[in-house]
């Protein structure tokens, strides 16, 4: 079940890297460019979303741990705590957003760390 959440979450946020991009390219507040901050957070959003992918292949093909399900848990929680966050903040002028981000990043690096974690200990388990 995790992983059709996971899967799901990962092509919506896919999608939606292409929606933002798209229309960041055309808004009035982007018309010198877009700035490197937004750039890097839809970068970002895109190899997470596929990121968020990965896990639920995993979690179809191994198995759901532990590991596998706080890996998807901390994808889906630094793409709310850095890419949205940065996205608020140069959308909308939230600056409250900007002590958020390095959370997010932080997130991130747990989740992959946490898939390979899962993966090793699933493939330990199994002796392969």
């Amino acid at each position: 079940m995790l992983f059709r959440l996971f899967g799901l979450s990962g092509a919506l946020f896919a999608g939606l890297s292409v929606i933002f991009s798209a229309a960041f390219a055309h808004l009035p507040q982007f018309a010198a460019g877009v700035p490197s901050m937004v750039q890097t957070a839809l970068t970002q959003q895109q190899f997470h979303a596929l990121g968020l992918l990965v896990v639920a292949l995993a979690i179809r093909s191994v198995g759901p741990s532990r590991w596998l399900l706080a890996a998807g848990g901390l994808m889906l929680t630094g793409m709310v705590l850095f890419s949205l966050s940065i996205y608020a903040r140069h959308l909308l002028g939230w600056e409250a957003g900007r002590a958020l981000v390095p959370w997010g990043g932080g997130s991130w690096i747990a989740a992959w760390l946490a898939l390979a974690m899962g993966l090793t200990h699933k493939v330990s388990n199994h002796g392969d």
